[in-house]
C-alpha cells in the first residue's frame, strides 16, 4: 500500500528545533544528533507540506494538536506515533486511526497476507 507523508510548517519548526534542544540538554551526543537530523531530512524530503486551516484543542498535551491539525487538513487515514497522549485519544471529530509504529507494521503485514 502506498503511503503519503504530510507535514505542516509547525511540524517543520519542531523537526528543526528538537534535535538541537536534545543536544543542548545532553540527551544525545554529536553522532546521534547527525543521525537524527539525517533521518528527519530524509522523511521531510518525501513529505508534502500543507497549511492546516483549523485549530484544534483535543489532546491533553496542547503541543500535540498540531499533529491532529495536519492530519485533518491532509485527510489522513492514519497517524503513526509513539506519543501516549495521542494514542490515548478515543474519540475524534474526524476519521483518523492512531497507531504505534509496531501496530502500523503489523497491520500492513496482515493486509499483504490477505
Amino acid at each position: 500500500m502506498e503511503s503519503e507523508i504530510f507535514v505542516s510548517p509547525a511540524l517543520l519548526k519542531e523537526y528543526r528545533d528538537t534535535p538541537i534542544l536534545l543536544r543542548n540538554e545532553d540527551k544525545i551526543d554529536h553522532i546521534q544528533l547527525e543521525a537524527l537530523i539525517s533521518g528527519i531530512a530524509s522523511v521531510v524530503l518525501k513529505s508534502k507540506v500543507i497549511q492546516p486551516r483549523q485549530n484544534l484543542s483535543i489532546c491533553r498535551d496542547p503541543e500535540d494538536n498540531m499533529l491532529l491539525e495536519c492530519c485533518l487538513e491532509a485527510g489522513a487515514d492514519t497517524l503513526i506515533t509513539g506519543d501516549k497522549d495521542l494514542l490515548d485519544l478515543k474519540e475524534l471529530p474526524f476519521n483518523l486511526e492512531i497507531l504505534t509504529p509496531r501496530e502500523f507494521v503489523e497491520k500492513e503485514n496482515q493486509e499483504e497476507i490477505e
